[in-house]
């Protein structure tokens, strides 16, 4: 089965914003002791922007998925605070996708990181998934 044609182009770029809430904070999240934006946050931040990005761009019954994240964690922000992820294809090979980030507060640059998504087909995915608790699996 010849694979459908995806037209995304490394430059394309999304900005995402959250409010830090008590539920993405360290303590929350267990990830430290400190009530600030977790870095677990953060990287959900990060995928959640860059697959918002393509998502509009995959035929039917396809998605991506994350099978890499690189972030470094620069400063700390405090709950009520903003932070905005701002996210850009740098390369398309293949199905696999790899993305440059930055998140910053109200203040200054929090985040920097590289993510890559993978595009896959839902229900094969999910076949291979369904295999894995099967019986005798």
């Amino acid at each position: 089965m010849a694979e459908p044609e995806i037209n995304l182009e490394p430059g394309m770029h999304h900005e995402l914003q959250w409010t830090v809430t008590p539920d993405l904070s360290a303590p929350h999240l267990g990830s430290g002791t400190l009530r600030v934006f977790a870095t677990p946050a953060m990287v959900a931040l990060i995928e959640n922007a860059c697959s918002s990005l393509v998502q509009p761009f995959l035929p039917e019954g396809h998605t991506t998925v994350g099978v890499l994240v690189h972030v470094q964690h620069l400063a700390a922000t405090p709950v009520g605070d903003s932070v905005v992820a701002r996210v850009e294809l740098q390369a398309v090979e293949g199905n696999l996708l790899t993305f440059n980030a930055e998140v910053s507060d109200s203040s200054e640059v929090v985040g920097r990181g590289h993510h890559q998504r993978a595009i896959i087909e839902i229900e094969r995915f999910l076949a291979r998934v369904a295999g894995k608790s099967a019986p005798g699996a």
